[in-house]
């Protein structure tokens, strides 16, 4: 399965604010499943979309 980073928000956003979980709520809306992570090593969340490559369809 591969991943494709769509966007990325900083942690350190102001409190109550949740751009990254808003942003992909939106992508969600539109049919994509978006999904959110956070990049320990950046400090960043990030905006994906989990892909079956050919080989994990079949399994």
């Amino acid at each position: 399965m591969s991943r494709t980073v769509l966007e990325k928000f900083p942690a350190g956003g102001p409190r109550g604010s949740w751009p990254a979980e808003e942003r992909a709520s939106a992508l969600r809306d539109e049919g994509l499943p978006a999904e959110v992570v956070m990049d320990l090593e950046t400090d960043t969340f990030l905006v994906i979309v989990s892909q079956r490559t050919p080989e994990t369809a079949n399994a």
